[in-house]
Formats: structure tokens, sequence, C-alpha cells
């Protein structure tokens, strides 16, 4: 079976809309979280939100293409040229119909579905934009970063909520390892912070007012983000003969189903998606140096997390570092857990656990180390990203570190 490995990452997100400014964020622990500006807020509850920052879409594009995409859209296409940039990939002709689109999106064209409900609704508009549909459908991010690359190869959407992200990457996975495509451009994107899905997420009362501290006993819920992460995916051999930058082998994908309850989590749903990454990745428990939690800060999730890395990696999750960086880039929902896995291969590459930031008083039942407040220097061999959605749906994706001109990748 042959490795894969990431050698490009782009990101858009609260913290950085580069990759470089995302990561100096996260170390320096720069939180993301501010008052909501792209609209209105007065008849909101919840104010706050991890918004994507000094980010124009006419900037990146011209403005009939501008014109075609919603705002999910236009942040996978301008993370997928970065991350395509960065690997140093030339996708010709011929590589093209080898090379695979996969991205994870939770909702779709949420900007342009709500600008058009408040239209229809409150205005009383008869007419709509003659390209509402293609720019609110699942599948079109996907679409607009094929066009904007020229690739021909498998291309399609995943839509398993918090999920997507890390669902789609691990579909990727699958497809260079079995010799369905050479090169995947994979990822997760999201635009919720709208007026409609704030309402909605409201009404289950799991937002925090004010900011994000997960695994804190004075946490309050989670707060919305939005952004996107993608990446070049590639078998390492062909990484090596073309002289790439690898920043870590993605090893292994767990994914499992609750099949429970909607909106509750499950520590045993969430133990048998850790164990299956680590199975397929070929690691031990004490093997993993770093755990990117889903860790959303609110009261339930956080307890089951920590209770299912206990069952997980049983004595090794005491020496584990873990941490949730949505206390910097909140929860975005579709694109978490690509976010997250950027972050993960980033900790990897670069030996540097990022914190959990916002760190109070630990909650009595979230006994691990949560890396609090400060990015904590460390050897990184190994290391897992946990994605949780609604649904009970999982999906944990386990990285390690390559050593150059190796194949084996534990020391």
């Amino acid at each position: 079976m042959r490795q894969v490995v990431i050698t490009g990452i782009g990101v858009v997100t609260s913290v950085g809309n580069t990759k470089d400014e995302f990561w100096h964020c996260l170390v320096e622990g720069e939180s993301g979280v501010g008052n909501i500006e792209q609209f209105d807020t007065e008849k909101l509850n919840i104010k706050v939100g991890a918004e994507v920052k000094n980010f124009h879409g006419s900037d990146h594009f011209s403005k009939s293409q501008y014109s075609l995409l919603d705002r999910f859209s236009q942040f996978a296409v301008v993370a997928a040229r970065e991350a395509v940039s960065d690997s140093g990939v030339t996708i010709s002709d011929e590589i093209s119909l080898k090379t695979a689109v996969i991205i994870g999106t939770g909702a779709g064209g949420q900007n342009t579905q709500d600008d058009n409900y408040r239209k229809i609704y409150s205005e009383g508009t008869r007419r709509l934009h003659p390209f509402t549909i293609p720019r609110l459908m699942i599948n079109s991010a996907v679409s607009h970063v094929t066009m904007d690359l020229g690739i021909r190869g498998p291309a399609y959407a995943i839509a398993s909520a918090c999920a997507s992200g890390s669902h789609a990457i691990g579909q990727a996975l699958n497809l260079i390892r079995s010799g369905v495509t050479e090169i995947a451009l994979t990822g997760g994107t999201e635009a919720c912070i709208t007026f409609g899905t704030m309402k909605g997420w409201e009404a289950l009362r799991v937002m925090a007012p004010d900011t994000c501290n997960p695994f804190s006993a004075d946490r309050r819920g989670m707060v919305l983000g939005e952004g996107a992460a993608m990446f070049v995916l590639e078998s390492l051999e062909n990484a090596q003969a073309r002289g790439a930058k690898i920043y870590a082998e993605l090893a292994g994908v767990g994914m499992s189903a609750d099949a429970s309850n909607i909106v509750e989590p499950s520590v045993d749903g969430a133990a048998r998606a850790i164990n299956e990454a680590l199975r397929e990745a070929g690691l031990e428990p004490e093997d993993i140096d770093y755990v990117n939690a889903h860790g959303t800060a609110t009261k339930l999730n956080d307890i089951t997390e920590t209770m299912a890395l206990h069952k997980s990696l049983g004595e090794s999750a005491k020496k584990v570092s873990v941490s949730s960086t949505k206390s910097m880039h909140g929860h975005a929902l579709g694109a978490a857990g690509a976010i997250e896995c950027a972050v993960t291969a980033l900790a990897v590459f670069y030996g540097i656990v990022p914190p959990t930031i916002n760190f109070t008083e630990p909650d009595k039942e979230c006994d691990l180390d949560y890396t609090p407040n400060t990015a904590r220097k460390t050897k990184i061999r190994a290391a897992i990203s946990n994605s949780f959605a609604f649904g009970g749906l999982n999906a944990v994706l386990a990285l390690r570190k390559v050593k150059k001109g190796s194949k084996n990748n534990i020391n």
C-alpha cells in the first residue's frame, strides 16, 4: 500500500489568510474571535464569531468569475491555489486527468441562501440572480476549484457536518492508495456566519457569548468560525522523486458512526474512530505525541472526548499533549477537520504543539494535558486530529513525521 504525504497546504481562516500567517498566529496564541462585522447583529443574542478578516473576493477573482462564487467557494479556490503553489506541483494536461478534488462542507452556499431568503421574504423580491442555484449548491466549491486549476480527475463533495473536511481528506487518501489517482487536492470549506445560520445555532443553546475556552471548568460553549484549508496529497515516492517538501505522512483515517443520538456525542463511537486510525496507520497509542482535539468547548463534547482519549490511548493518554485550536480559529463546521489537519501537519513538521488559549481552571472531568495558553516545542513523531460531528459521524486522521530518505517514520 502506497504511503501518502502532504506536500502543499493552503488556508483561509480567522487567524490568517495564508499558511504562514495562520501558523504564526496559532503558535503565538492569537485569537480570531471577535464581534461579527459582516452584518447587523442587533437581533442576535450571540454577537461574536471567528470571521475571516481582510478577505475580499474581488481581490482574487475577475468580475465575471466573482459573480458566480459564494463566499465558501471563494475560500476554497484561494486556499487551493496556495496549496498547489506551496507544493510546487505542476498540473499538466496529463496529470490533471489523474488528479482528484475532494472537498468537505457542512452547508454549502449559506451566504447566497441567506441573502435570497431576505430578498424573497422580507423585501418581496420576485426575481433572483440567475446563478443562485449554482452558487449555493454543495458541490459548487469543488466545481470551481476544478475549473480554476484545470483539474479533470475524480471530483466530488462530502457533507458530514463537522467531520466533512476530515472525511474528504480520508477519501482522497484512499484514492491515492488504491491507485485511482496520483495526486489529490482535498480539504474543507465553510462560510456559515450569516444571520439565519446564527439564529439556528442560537436555538441549540451551545454558543458562547464571549470567547471559546475548551476543557476549562467555566467554558460556555462554542464560537462559530469560517474558512477553508486545502492540501496537495501525493505518494511518498512521487514527492521524493521531484524533491518536494513533505510536511507529514497522512498515515491513516478512522471512521465510525455512533448510531445513537443526533446531537449527543458517544465515547464509544469516538474511541472506535481513534482506534481505527491508529490501526490503519500501524501506530500504537504510545507513538502519539500530539492530539488536535475536536474540543468545541461545549459541556458535553469536552468530557466525552476526554473519556474517548482515555479509552483509546490507555495509559498513554496522560502523557500526550492535547490542544483545541478552536479556541483561536473557532468552530468552522465542515471546514473544521481540514483546518485542524493543517494545524496537525504543521505541528508535526515544526515540532511545536499550539496551545489551547483562554484556558483557566480545568474541568474536574477533563484531566489531560491540554497545552494551556502557551505553545510547546517538542518532538512529534505522530499525531491524530479528531472530528466528531452532529449525527454521530466521526473521522480521525493519523499523521506522522517522514524522515528524509527513509521509510521508517517513527523514530
